[in-house]
């Protein structure tokens, strides 16, 4: 960590985190040091780093009570159209200060902890991230979740407590190694359970038609107990709810064993229904059809509905007995969305709770499912695609399986009439997909369940709506939307950089903070000298600061005044770190071609997990972890290049890298990544993009200028083209000597020394079955690194484009996503009201 700030420093910080007043300052205090002895009673004299973290997140969790209650009071009284974003994955990362920073308390705790002779920087350290993430999605839930409480929406987070979330990433001679995150080890403050909800969840078991209507029968119970964090919004005094579900074993699990005498074995056995929520599935943008994650998906699902169904049918006239009986109004009160296909059983399950416990007719039940239900799609990968065996169904949700053959049926009964005699349209649009293993797929379900279906970013939403459901856009054009992903500007500016964050506000207010468009205000200071020096001042103390962590933690010394070259994500082939890695060995090669010449020093780090069994991506990290030991010890190199491998990158991590780079790389193939979130992180906090026309690069290319980002590459009419010809990696191996030699050096164990075949397989792919098509955007690529570097050495230039870029950032706020998706999509309005703080009377 970076020295303490010294007490002028801590003074004159103070700026768009709010004055604290005195009595604040002093409330603080007096409940820490409750909080603190409470502590120490139960269990000790000495208080360690540990007890106070969780003095202070207790004293800060106090401020949100309050006004939880109160918001959900609120809701209770309005009733207002209530939101249910439902996820697999919520990527949250640590609480803490976020919600010091969303209360508007950040000050008040700095200057009470200081006095107290603490830091607060160190006891932030000391929270764990909560994981249950594997990187975009998560994240955007996460995102999602912050802005619907800013906006004032009645709205819910529900997914799963996943009692593992993503593994830790070592790095051992250069190899990753996945340790178990045991993130709970220590409690979390955050969240409270309520077992006063619990639900029961059913599987297996057998279906029985009789006059009395369907009944899922012999099914084998499993409870799912929820657990409640609140989610603040911006200084608004709303708390809303995210809702995560742990599976529970009922008292009564394998009471046939218990009766067997073999009692012992049979509370063994609780294990198998409680594994439900062991442990977050790590793959992204990858498709692994294992039974215990089906069971993962119906569970979420299961729980919630019955959770969204008993607050349908108490809501309002001030009673907890269920008033409504008529569905006809569900669609008005309920909205659902599926963030991906991972929710896609809310489809069917909806149904057969309508149809087969409440008793509402078929037709009217689809009308009502359709209405209530959309769609977000995240990726055209086909292997990121699920597609489950009709065979895993008709064994776990035997109802399930009979309603979706239903649903499919009325599906191609109106797909026939439209089009006679087109079989293979049939084929193609089918829910079931006939095969030696019949399947079923589940976009097509999302989608023909669905009022509306979007893509997250418009190039994305266009291939969406022009090859991935080409069919069912021709059918029914009006239900494809597009939403571009945004990132909260309260994680993201205002808590990893309270230095730009305050710059920012010095020239044009804090309104931005809720109202990102506002940035616009800063192109009138693109000239302005004062400014160009302040916003470069911070970017250069950010790197300083990162450069001392990055001493700390892994003893490497890096050259602050160097170039950040960043490219942190997930490591999978389409984002093609091994682009970013052939440009490091080319750099490399020149230097040593040529050491008296003068090189625009760079610090390249790179860093993300791959999933366990993704034998490539984990080649990947060996490449570049094997690079930068032979560039980082080449005494010709010296301070000119370093390549950095970022161990164990996480939400925590972003935190401190992003606002400390100076070049964000956002290189995948035209076409591959559906919007890409990173992006726009370093772009609002003064970074330069490198990167391709995908995702939502194409929109931040429109926002700022072609010309002030560093666009290179083939468009996805060229990858197209591209593909057509057919795609022959040799040829651009034959036509460039810096291209050739990098790959014969990879090739001839250059960087592997000790295990000269140990990169066959990664030569191998680039050379025959690249389905990324790195070498034909690499000349592309150097050339347009070229351009970097010509930049790079004009700081005053290269600042105004930094400006420019923040100023034009204003779009990718997840405000403006969220408040696009309540408009057109959920039909409610955000609300710029906020609710009376806890210490004020209600109206």
């Amino acid at each position: 960590m970076a020295a303490p700030l010294s007490d002028g420093d801590r003074r004159k910080q103070i700026s768009v985190r709010g004055i604290a007043g005195l009595g604040d300052v002093a409330e603080v205090r007096k409940s820490f040091n409750r909080h603190l002895h409470f502590t120490l009673v139960k269990d000790r004299n000495v208080a360690t780093p540990r007890d106070y973290y969780f003095a202070l997140a207790h004293t800060v969790r106090d401020h949100l009570v309050g006004r939880w209650i109160r918001t959900q009071q609120h809701y209770y009284e309005r009733d207002p159209k209530r939101i249910y974003y439902l996820s697999l994955e919520f990527y949250m990362g640590r609480t803490l200060q976020n919600t010091m920073v969303n209360l508007g308390l950040q000050n008040a705790c700095d200057e009470a902890i200081y006095q107290l002779g603490l830091d607060l920087e160190e006891l932030e350290e000391i929270e764990e991230d909560a994981g249950l993430g594997n990187g975009g999605l998560g994240r955007l839930a996460a995102c999602f979740l912050d802005s619907m409480a800013t906006l004032g929406l009645a709205a819910y987070g529900y997914g799963i407590r996943y009692e593992f979330g993503i593994f830790n990433q070592k790095i051992v001679d250069g190899w990753q190694v996945e340790e178990a995150d045991d993130w709970l080890r220590y409690g979390n403050p955050w969240e409270k359970a309520r077992p006063e909800y619990m639900l029961p969840v059913h599987f297996y078991g057998r279906v029985e038609h009789t006059p009395d209507g369907v009944k899922w029968v012999d099914t084998q119970v499993v409870l799912a107990m929820p657990y409640d964090t609140p989610v603040p919004g911006y200084k608004n005094n709303t708390v809303n709810t995210m809702r995560l579900w742990s599976a529970k074993a009922p008292n009564d699990f394998n009471l046939q064993e218990f009766n067997m005498g073999d009692y012992i074995e049979a509370v063994l056995d609780r294990n198998l229904a409680e594994n439900i929520s062991r442990v977050l599935y790590p793959n992204d943008n990858f498709f692994e059809g294992k039974e215990l994650r089906l069971k993962q998906e119906y569970f979420v699902v299961a729980a919630t509905l019955q959770d969204i169904i008993r607050r349908f049918k108490s809501s309002k006239f001030g009673c907890r007995d269920p008033v409504r009986t008529c569905f006809e109004t569900f669609p008005d009160k309920v909205a659902i969305q599926l963030n991906d296909t991972h929710p896609a059983l809310s489809i069917p399950e909806l149904m057969r709770i309508l149809v087969d416990v409440e008793k509402v007719d078929w037709d009217k039940a689809w009308e009502i499912t359709k209405k209530t239900c959309a769609y977000t799609n995240h990726t055209v990968l086909p292997e990121a695609l699920e597609r489950w065996p009709v065979s895993m169904f008709e064994k776990l949700l035997p109802r399930h399986l009979e309603i979706i053959y239903a649903l499919n049926q009325m599906h191609l009964d109106r797909v026939a009439a439209l089009y006679p005699g087109d079989i293979d349209r049939l084929r193609r649009m089918s829910v079931i997909e006939e095969g030696d293993c019949k399947r079923i797929n589940m976009a097509h379900l999302c989608v023909i369940g669905s009022h509306a279906v979007n893509g997250v970013a418009r190039i994305h939403s266009d291939i969406v709506r022009n090859s991935v459901f080409k069919d069912f856009y021709e059918l029914e054009p009006e239900k494809f939307q597009n939403k571009t992903n945004g990132i909260t500007p309260r994680r993201w500016l205002l808590l990893c950089n309270p230095g730009l964050a305050d710059v920012i506000a010095e020239k044009i207010g804090e309104g931005f903070i809720t109202d990102l468009s506002q940035l616009k205000k800063l192109l009138e200071f693109i000239d302005n000298e004062t400014f160009i020096r302040d916003v470069a001042k911070v970017k250069q103390e950010n790197k300083l600061k990162f450069a001392a962590y990055l001493e700390e933690q892994y003893k490497v010394k890096i050259n602050p005044t160097s170039m950040f070259d960043v490219q942190v994500k997930r490591i999978h082939e389409y984002k093609r770190q091994l682009l970013n890695c052939l440009h490091a060995i080319t750099l490399y090669n020149r230097i040593r071609c040529n050491p008296s010449k003068s090189f625009v020093p760079r610090t390249i780090m790179i860093g993300g997990k791959a999933a366990p069994g993704y034998h490539m991506a984990k080649m990947i990290i060996k490449l570049i972890t094997s690079v930068g030991e032979v560039i980082n010890n080449d005494p010709y190199v010296g301070d000119k290049l370093k390549v950095i491998f970022l161990e164990n990158y996480r939400v925590s991590l972003a935190e401190k890298v992003i606002p400390a780079a100076d070049l964000s790389q956002q290189i995948s193939t035209a076409g591959t990544e559906a919007s890409g979130t990173g992006n726009m992180k370093f772009m609002v906090n003064g970074a330069l993009t490198i990167g391709t026309m995908d995702g939502a690069n194409v929109e931040m290319a429109e926002e700022a200028g072609e010309e002030n980002l560093f666009i290179f590459g083939m468009r996805v009419e060229d990858v197209e083209a591209l593909d057509r010809k057919g795609y022959n990696a040799r040829e651009y191996y034959e036509s460039l000597p810096e291209l050739r030699q990098a790959i014969d050096q990879i090739s001839s164990g250059f960087f592997s020394p000790r295990d000269p075949g140990c990169f066959k397989d990664v030569v191998n792919m680039l050379m025959y079955h690249d389905r990324f098509k790195v070498f034909a955007d690499y000349e592309a690529y150097i050339k347009c690194q070229g351009q970097v570097d010509q930049l790079f050495m004009d700081p005053r230039e290269w600042t105004r484009k930094v400006i420019r870029n923040i100023a034009c950032s204003g779009k990718f706020s997840s405000d403006r996503t969220i408040t696009e998706y309540a408009r057109e999509i959920w039909g409610v309005e955000p609300s710029a009201t906020a609710i009376p703080p806890p210490n004020l009377p209600r109206n």
